[in-house]
């Protein structure tokens, strides 16, 4: 296979062979008790390139290219088959291996995809559903290898063609497929590899504990690894303290997780010496508490760094190693090539280009006092790492002038550091004013007595919607709804308080640990307060 032509945009696959050319000797992914270095996993990519482009059916040469589906772990499996579909000019669609039937069925089903590379129980689930996907021709259980020089591939990739399907959480509905072109995922590395000092450099060795289905770890974790030539430390196990282990046999530099990780590693014995090798700790995906940011610190020396971003943006907007100092609870500052704004529920620009934006004509009853700063509004971005609409039409991309609404709400302070606060569409309105859900829960979180907390409103029949809580006791400390109550009506104003506490023993989450608040809504509209039980704990709205 030749090389692409020097005018042609590059993608990932491209990376592999630069780095196979360059030091092809040196580890590029170890994974359990195996090594793999450059050269050979570019021998095996490209080899799984013919093979892919064997097993796929042919299509016009301007239609969509088929869609390969890979249903595996953090294996080297799944690396292969990612970076084979992207040299073969196939389209890419990674999923989750711990999907249920249903969940499979959706996704392979609305991506079309026609070739799937999945575990033992994928296979065996798709073989329950295979009736209602026509479009898929071939399962294997690893990526089909085929010698050079047949078939031949599909003309090379790159720039806005399209190069991966990255199916969202779902937490609103049916996930659907981000579309991502090859210059959106490299767009982003190169808006990273602006910030001083370098987050990921070739000498470094990452930790891919992060799972590879999902944007975090197969952009930002597996492909720094692949931009840089870097090592990849693949991980499939998720006990931290086998994390740990490999962190510290590895020597790992560049540590890219999510909260529950680093609280995990943050109470395990001989954490600051297995960390020892640490250089840079990024925290993304879900929101990290600043307590559990100092636990981490603490226990280890390194301080934490947090990033901000979503599927649709490949994925990493903001982050806290832009601005001088990482202040606690931040999601820092827009990276170099992207450009952000806050915009009012009124579309007036609240803030851009780092400073707030006058207002002349302010709202007198604002009471929303989250923060000083900038009144929350919505996070809408631009840049060059932006997706392009979802499958397969490219519906609520970005639009015209290129900003795109993220849904997420934000303020900034008087440094131009951002603070997220709420999803969009999780704003509770309790009779007219806004309740942030995030301001609450992190009320909560600060009483002993509660191990997590989810806030969310409901119907109401005189305040229009109510607030409620759902809480995850704390081990070993016991807490009635009372008491929480109470711990909130010293802490917030009355119009934010819950007016019911309800006891869970665990809350839905992702995975990569955001909550699942969609499997916590009631199924019917909340009336008047029902009388107080051992789970739950009422008490009347007053507002």
């Amino acid at each position: 296979m030749q090389d692409s032509p020097a005018d042609s945009p590059p993608n990932l696959a491209d990376r592999v062979r630069r780095a196979a050319l360059d030091h092809g000797d040196r580890p590029a992914l170890h994974w359990r008790d195996r090594c793999v270095s450059w050269s050979e996993l570019d021998t095996a990519v490209t080899a799984a390139a013919y093979g892919l482009a064997a097993a796929v059916p042919p299509t016009e040469p301007d239609a969509t290219p088929p869609r390969v589906a890979i249903a595996l772990p953090n294996t080297l499996g799944f690396v292969i088959g990612w970076l084979g579909a992207l040299r073969a000019g196939l389209v890419a669609v990674p999923v989750n291996p711990g999907f249920t039937a249903p969940e499979l069925r959706h996704v392979l089903a609305d991506s079309g995809a026609s070739l799937l590379i999945g575990t033992e129980r994928v296979r065996g689930l798709v073989a329950e559903v295979a009736a209602d996907l026509p479009a898929l021709t071939a399962v294997h259980a690893t990526p089909p290898s085929a010698a050079q020089p047949e078939p031949s591939l599909r003309p090379h990739r790159g720039g806005d063609d399209l190069a991966v399907l990255l199916y969202t959480s779902g937490t609103e509905g049916h996930p659907k497929g981000a579309m991502l072109s090859h210059r959106a995922l490299l767009a982003n590395h190169e808006q990273v590899d602006a910030v001083e000092p370098p987050v990921v450099g070739p000498d470094d060795r990452v930790l891919l504990a992060l799972p590879l289905f999902h944007a975090y770890g197969l952009n930002s974790g597996l492909g720094a690894v692949v931009q840089h030539g870097a090592e990849g430390v693949l991980l499939d196990d998720p006990d931290p303290t086998a994390g740990l282990a490999e962190i510290a046999r590895h020597q790992v530099s560049v540590l890219v997780g999510v909260p529950s990780m680093f609280l995990a590693w943050a109470d395990a014995d001989a954490v600051r010496a297995a960390t020892a090798s640490v250089r840079v700790a990024v925290c993304g995906a879900a929101p990290l508490e600043p307590a559990v940011a100092a636990r981490f610190t603490a226990a280890t020396g390194h301080p934490m760094h947090v990033g901000y971003g979503l599927t649709e943006t490949a994925p990493v907007l903001t982050s806290t190693l832009v601005g001088p100092t990482a202040k606690a609870g931040s999601i820092g500052r827009p990276l170099p090539g992207v450009e952000l704004r806050l915009v009012g529920p009124d579309s007036e620009v609240l803030w851009r280009d780092g400073q707030a934006v006058p207002d002349d004509d302010a709202d007198e009853m604002d009471i929303s006092d989250v923060a000083p700063g900038t009144d929350p509004g919505q996070i809408v971005v631009r840049g060059p790492n932006l997706f392009d609409g979802y499958w397969p039409d490219g519906r609520d991309g970005p639009d015209a002038d290129g900003w795109w609404g993220t849904g997420d709400i934000a303020y900034a302070d008087a440094d131009g550091d951002l603070f997220l606060v709420d999803r969009l569409g999780e704003l509770i309105l309790v009779n007219g004013f806004n309740v942030y859900p995030h301001e609450v829960e992190l009320v909560l979180g600060g009483h002993p007595g509660v191990a997590e907390s989810a806030v969310l409103g409901v119907p109401h029949p005189r305040t229009g919607e109510t607030v409620r809580a759902y809480v995850v006791p704390a081990p070993g400390r016991p807490v009635t709804g009372e008491e929480l109550l109470a711990h909130c009506a010293r802490n917030l104003a009355r119009f934010k308080c819950p007016t019911a506490v309800e006891f869970v023993d665990a809350l839905p989450h992702s995975a990569i640990g955001k909550v699942r608040k969609t499997q916590l809504r009631p199924a019917t509209p909340a009336g008047p307060p029902a009388p107080a039980d051992d789970a739950r704990t009422e008490v009347p709205d007053g507002h």
